[in-house]
């Protein structure tokens, strides 16, 4: 049985204590390491080599935010999800901006937390029910995101903005496969093109510049 391995990064110790329990119960997690600012976090993400980690965003010091973008500079970074008490608009989208792929609440229930980690661990996007919605909600207001985004998507081809739109639905390989009649190796081939010539470094990312892009239920 494989186990992923996650990092806790969180300026409260009680809080790390409480994750490590809920997730060392599960037999296929195990948190390696843990840390209490940015920085500190980023050097355990360095020495434990994790494959997901749970990232606070308000802390002293390198705040969350800047520990993301920092976590992302390096050779094959792990999946990071933002878990916080914060869940307004403004945390979801620059969290997912700055290469976090997912957004969890501290409300989140434990056999929840356990799930929605291991789905994590396995590359795809999480996020909480409140987290989602407010996203789904949130429109682009900044004009030069919107500009920016439709130059990146107007390199693509017909077939890869297709992808890309079932990136931005938060569609699995498979679902996008079944979609467009092709198969699933064929699209992680786009995927994996498509996030070099976006400069995106993850699935989300790429899924977020599709809403700002508008292409989200392309045909």
């Amino acid at each position: 049985m494989s186990v992923a391995r996650v990092v806790v990064v969180d300026d409260e110790p009680m809080v790390c204590v409480f994750l490590r329990t809920i997730l060392d119960s599960a037999e296929d997690l195990e948190v390696v390491d843990e840390a209490h600012d940015g920085a500190a976090g980023v050097e355990a993400v360095r020495r434990s080599r994790p494959d997901v980690v749970l990232m606070d965003l308000r802390m002293p010091g390198m705040d969350g935010l800047t520990a993301i973008e920092r976590i992302n500079e390096l050779a094959e970074p792990p999946n990071i999800v933002v878990l916080t008490t914060f869940d307004a608009d403004q945390y979801v989208l620059r969290a997912l901006r700055a290469g976090a792929t997912g957004f969890l609440v501290k409300s989140t229930p434990p056999e929840e937390l356990i799930g929605l980690v291991r789905t994590a661990a396995q590359g795809h996007t999480v996020l909480s029910p409140s987290a989602a919605r407010r996203l789904i909600a949130a429109s682009t207001d900044s004009l030069s995101a919107r500009d920016r985004a439709r130059e990146l998507v107007a390199a693509l081809t017909e077939r890869e903005v297709q992808v890309l739109a079932g990136l931005g639905e938060g569609l699995s390989n498979a679902q996008i496969a079944s979609r467009l009649f092709l198969s699933e190796a064929t699209i992680k081939g786009y995927v994996s093109r498509m996030l070099d010539k976006l400069g995106c470094v993850n699935r989300t990312q790429a899924g977020l510049l599709a809403h700002d892009a508008g292409i989200v239920g392309t045909p």
